[in-house]
């Protein structure tokens, strides 16, 4: 693996992902053709996707050199930013007048640090499957009975109902999980290994 502390490995466009705490870094080679470094400045403005609007937002300025733009954010500032969903935009600004475009948006999730040990690093689906598991097993806390989907609790749910809720968060845990397989090159998870005995066996085994 390259040395991601160097900028000549920093990633080319911005992560899906980022991490909590840990030290941001990606750069973009290809804006400084059109805008040269020297000329313009590139900031970014990420704002957490809040249902409620607002929420929490902050804003990252590029490092002019090498004749590119290099994204840096040291690990004592993103220690205090919060896990969720953001959405960003990438803003040119002229040096001579100021005056600021918008040359990019996307999306990215900032999650917590494994580091730190104090944070339930459970998914939504994982959170609502061990809740609902825990109260069909009749050993379920009180935040758990009292767990709420399609505004009913968990503990008014008939045994039905939990069941057919458990089989469908199941099923997103599980999709989840085969991502991220997936991401960190380990395969799907999908495929079954046989190990076949000795070919001196008598009488083998048939598949159809």
């Amino acid at each position: 693996m390259s040395n991601l502390f160097d900028r000549t490995n920093y990633p080319s466009q911005e992560p899906n992902e980022l991490v909590v705490g840990d030290y941001w870094a990606w750069r973009r080679d290809d804006l400084a053709g059109d805008y040269p470094p020297d000329s313009y400045a590139l900031t970014y403005e990420f704002h957490e996707d809040s249902g409620g609007g607002g929420g929490h937002k902050f804003t990252i300025t590029a490092t002019e050199a090498d004749n590119t733009y290099y994204i840096e954010v040291p690990t004592t500032t993103t220690d205090d930013y919060i896990t969720g969903d953001f959405i960003w935009s990438a803003y040119i600004t002229r040096s001579s007048d100021s005056a600021r475009i918008q040359i990019d948006t996307g999306r990215t999730k900032i999650t917590a640090n494994l580091a730190d040990t104090n944070v339930d690093l459970r998914s939504h689906a994982k959170k609502v499957l061990d809740a609902i598991e825990a109260v069909i097993e009749g050993r379920a806390t009180i935040d758990q009975s009292s767990f709420s989907l399609g505004g009913r609790s968990l503990s008014r749910m008939s045994v039905d109902e939990l069941m057919t809720f458990r089989d469908r968060y199941r099923v997103e845990y599980l999709k989840e999980i085969k991502l991220a397989r997936i991401r960190n090159k380990q395969g799907s998870g999908n495929t079954i290994k046989i190990k076949f005995g000795s070919q001196k066996s008598i009488n083998p085994t048939s598949y159809t």
